[in-house]
């Protein structure tokens, strides 16, 4: 009985994860004043967070190019379609700590973005 009920057992495959983003590109779109359109693609996202990780890196690095330390995600759209990911996300700059909750320091989000492999603007 023992030997059937082993043969009825299954090895368990191991799970690869392995996560290799190949990031497409950033459009930028000065909408006006400080509130600025990125549009990012990538593909190999493991799900939506990747690819608002992805505009993050972008609004920080615009931010600090246009001369500003801060930015202010105001929204964020993802879509996925044939495996490319998209997000339309809309960032406000400004030099000083803009109020709301989803402020960014964007010097440390742009080091925190290359360590991690992120490309920006």
């Amino acid at each position: 009985m023992a030997f059937v009920l082993a043969a009825c057992r299954s090895e368990e495959a191991p799970v690869v994860d392995v996560f290799r983003p190949d990031y497409k590109g950033v459009e930028t779109r000065l909408l006006e004043g400080d509130l600025v359109n990125f549009i990012v693609a990538m593909e190999g996202a493991r799900d939506g967070r990747d690819v608002v990780d992805y505009a993050e890196c972008a609004a920080a690095q615009y931010a600090l190019i246009r001369g500003f330390g801060f930015a202010r995600q105001v929204r964020t759209n993802v879509v996925e379609e044939g495996g490319v990911w998209r997000a339309d996300a809309v960032y406000t700059v400004s030099p000083s700590l803009p109020r709301g909750l989803r402020t960014i320091d964007a010097e440390v989000v742009v080091d925190a973005c290359a360590a991690r492999g992120i490309p920006t603007v």
